[in-house]
């Protein structure tokens, strides 16, 4: 015990600065996002993360926009565990064949008006993935899609731009 208290004291504080965001565009419209969502929301956005069978690298860039240097709260952009409490649903990956049932239980449970974003190609046509035995391809396959995000996976400040492209 005496011996880690003593690394730690040798150590000292490691961790830096939180980095600042460079892109003037995410200043921007992340102001007219809040506006936006204010606006039509009344107060927040409530969104639900649904992994229907990907690699989790739009998992990492979902969680990085909730990390200080993005900050989706100050947005107005919260997440929920429960889609009866979600006004947008952000699914990634492609279809399982075993995540396709439960992908249709979840956008039933969600109340209307249903917002679905496809984040990563896999979610938009199936990605490295495609339709195989044991996946069925993009999201649309299964339910209707309002937004599509590109990229794999898309970068933190893309998904924030997906989110203002619901209100366009």
């Amino acid at each position: 015990m005496i011996r880690i208290l003593r690394q730690i004291l040798r150590t000292g504080i490691v961790t830096g600065k939180t980095p600042q965001v460079d892109d003037p565009n995410i200043k921007t419209k992340g102001i007219n996002l809040e506006d936006t969502v204010k606006k039509c929301f009344r107060r927040s956005l409530t969104v639900r993360e649904v992994d229907a069978g990907s690699c989790n690298g739009c998992e990492l860039e979902i969680h990085a926009i909730n990390n200080p240097v993005y900050d989706c709260e100050r947005l107005g952009i919260h997440f929920t565990a429960s889609p009866r409490f979600a006004d947008v649903l952000l699914v990634t990956g492609p279809v399982s064949t075993n995540m396709e049932i439960a992908l249709r239980r979840t956008y039933d449970a969600t109340p209307a008006p249903k917002i679905v974003i496809a984040v990563g190609d896999c979610a938009c046509n199936g990605g490295i993935f495609g339709e195989t035995y044991a996946s069925l391809g993009g999201i649309d396959k299964v339910i209707p899609v309002n937004v599509y995000i590109p990229g794999c996976p898309p970068t933190p400040a893309d998904i924030l731009n997906g989110f203002y492209k619901i209100f366009l």
